[in-house]
């Protein structure tokens, strides 16, 4: 095994062990004891570390981090001292370390165990070989960088894009650039909220509003996702010029 490889796969298990002991210390996992513990410990090394959470595969909702930690960084409400720029930027790179090590793990654990499950009897009485692996790999190589991108703007979908990108062995380069994007874009919307409800709310009625408009969280993430998917299909299918002879 490559040293390079050696290093990612500890780095992956230091990560996990880092996401685990954050997870640890929460409070029960009800949004309003986690909205409370947030703002009362809220810093850049809790927004970094709760992304890295919410990226990786632990279920954990970023409505209740980037929105309120633009609120106070905006409204001055807080005692933390918080940008609204660093709030986006630190989120990211910590959405961008929870996608790495869903992907180091994928790469490393999860691609033995799907190879062989295709080469099992079971996996060719469903249909499945190594053959058809192999393609869908090939497959995901080409497009991924789009998949990826895409992924991270749909709501449910944003934790587990990692996982085929690291089962197909996406360029990790690419990977992150991609992953950057589209948790940046994502994150960006979630602090426009927490600016927007810094202006008309106050900092007790935050969470009930967060509440109320968490639904249209989520319909902003299918309208970007529908918005590239139109681009990319326009230029598709857009006709190329004819030649002359």
């Amino acid at each position: 095994m490559k040293k390079q490889t050696v290093q990612m796969l500890i780095g992956a298990i230091v990560l996990v062990a880092l996401i685990a002991a954050v997870v640890v210390y929460m409070p029960n996992l009800d949004a309003q004891s986690l909205y409370n513990w947030f703002k009362d410990n809220m810093g850049y090394t809790l927004i970094f570390l709760l992304m890295a959470v919410e990226s990786s595969f632990i279920p954990f909702p970023s409505e209740i981090v980037v929105p309120p930690a633009a609120y106070f960084a905006c409204s001055g409400a807080s005692h933390a001292n918080i940008n609204v720029v660093m709030v986006v930027v630190v989120a990211t790179l910590g959405a961008l370390v929870g996608a790495c090590v869903n992907y180091v793990i994928s790469m490393f654990i999860g691609r033995p165990v799907i190879y062989g499950f295709a080469n099992s009897r079971i996996g060719h009485m469903c249909l499945i070989d190594a053959e058809k692996v192999e393609k869908s790999e090939k497959y995901f190589a080409s497009h991924g960088a789009v998949s990826t991108f895409l992924g991270r703007l749909i709501p449910g979908i944003r934790q587990l894009i990692s996982i085929p990108a690291g089962l197909a062995r996406m360029n990790f380069f690419k990977f992150c650039v991609f992953t950057s994007l589209g948790a940046g874009i994502w994150n960006v919307a979630l602090a426009v909220l927490g600016w927007w409800l810094s202006t008309f709310v106050a900092e007790p009625d935050l969470y009930a509003q967060l509440e109320a408009n968490n639904k249209y969280l989520t319909y902003a993430g299918f309208a970007l996702f529908g918005v590239v998917v139109l681009y990319i299909a326009y230029k598709g299918l857009k006709a190329k010029p004819m030649k002359t002879k």
